[in-house]
């Protein structure tokens, strides 16, 4: 990591701000993710850390523990603060609503520009995994290079390695400089016909929803395509970093429009520009994508857990507590996951029936499920 240190170095690391999101429930990775403990703060891949602290351990290689910022919903606090010791509790930005993404960025941004006129911004989920971390750095700093001079929103676009119909997709110019394409238009996820033309032509990324732009330049596109939320949040610039900041933000912030930054201002700006990278990139949107990017043993199993006995057992993703012993005979392309009030087995084809189901048990079985 020496060499993105010194890149780092040249652009300024003082200058340049992390916004980690977390606020999301991961309802996909039920039974182990519920509304109490979402899968940012699981230890989905069984090795000690969870997404959230593997994301912020990340983030450290570019900028200084006091610049990153950890935005999540009011309930998430203390998860954060205990899983992130280390991290300043002032930099804990907890959102009193659920408003999508584009009211905690504009949020988050006003008040880091409180703090430095001159920021530059990454914004990263908190739980999609990155195998190839050295080469997702580098492409953050180059983003980070450009965006720091170039009125622009950069985004982080994936070399699609399939024709995936979970993502949505970048349509960019062939036409680049230095690395750095003009973005055409942003496209909602597609069916499998289309997305099979869009791997075809080599036109089109998958869209990670990671972000890098000067702190100006993200103000800019809130005033000139979502003025009611950049209005709402800049009547607070007199209150950001001081002790009347909370008060404000529980009595102005559930009054923002409730709209992603992909819809507000990804999808309407002219100055959008990408940077292909392939880093082992996954969302980790559902246990069968975690399946997919994971190390598997000679049955092409994946486990994580402790002691286990596994006799015929083929293709399965099993996820047990580490002070359980599981004996599994005769499984073969199923998902088993035992988060030690719920036990779920379900065939991996039908893991889109997961939400659901979990939906079914909270209507039978209460709240405490979901």
């Amino acid at each position: 990591m020496e060499l993105i240190n010194q890149k780092m170095q040249d652009i300024s690391a003082k200058d340049t701000y992390v916004l980690i999101m977390a606020g999301g429930v991961g309802s996909r990775f039920w039974p182990k993710s519920r509304n109490s403990f979402p899968k940012q703060f699981i230890d989905i891949l069984g090795i000690g850390k969870s997404l959230l602290q593997l994301t912020y351990d990340r983030f450290l290689n570019v900028c200084p523990k006091e610049n990153i910022f950890v935005l999540s919903n009011e309930q998430y606090a203390a998860l954060v603060a205990k899983q992130l010791d280390q991290l300043p509790l002032e930099n804990i930005i907890s959102e009193p609503s659920r408003n999508n993404t584009a009211p905690c960025i504009a949020y988050a941004s006003f008040k880091i520009k409180g703090l430095n006129p001159h920021a530059n911004i990454i914004v990263a989920p908190s739980d999609h995994l990155i195998l190839d971390e050295k080469v997702f750095l580098e492409k953050v700093v180059h983003a980070v290079s450009f965006a720091s001079t170039e009125n622009a929103l950069v985004t982080l676009g994936i070399t699609p390695t399939r024709p995936d119909t979970g993502y949505g997709y970048i349509n960019y110019s062939e036409y680049e400089k230095d690395g750095v394409h003009q973005v055409l238009k942003f496209l909602e996820k597609p069916d499998l016909e289309r997305a099979k033309g869009f791997v075809a032509s080599g036109d089109y990324l998958w869209n990670a929803g990671i972000f890098i732009w000067n702190v100006e330049s993200i103000l800019d596109a809130l005033a000139n395509y979502s003025p009611q939320i950049f209005s709402l949040f800049e009547k607070g610039t007199s209150f950001y970093n001081t002790i009347d900041e909370r008060s404000f933000i529980v009595e102005n912030y559930p009054l923002s429009d409730n709209i992603s930054i992909d819809y507000a201002i990804m999808e309407k700006a002219k100055n959008v520009f990408t940077i292909p990278g392939d880093f082992g990139w996954s969302d980790l949107g559902t246990w069968a994508s975690l399946y997919e990017v994971v190390e598997k043993d000679e049955y092409n199993n994946v486990f994580a857990g402790q002691a286990i006995d596994l006799s015929e057992t083929t293709n399965c993703m099993i996820h047990i507590p580490n002070n359980k012993v599981a004996v599994i005979k005769g499984l073969d392309n199923f998902i088993v996951v035992d988060d030690g009030k719920v036990l779920l087995i379900y065939p991996k084809a039908n893991e889109q029936e997961i939400k659901e189901v979990s939906k079914s048990i909270v209507a039978k079985c209460g709240d405490e499920f979901a």
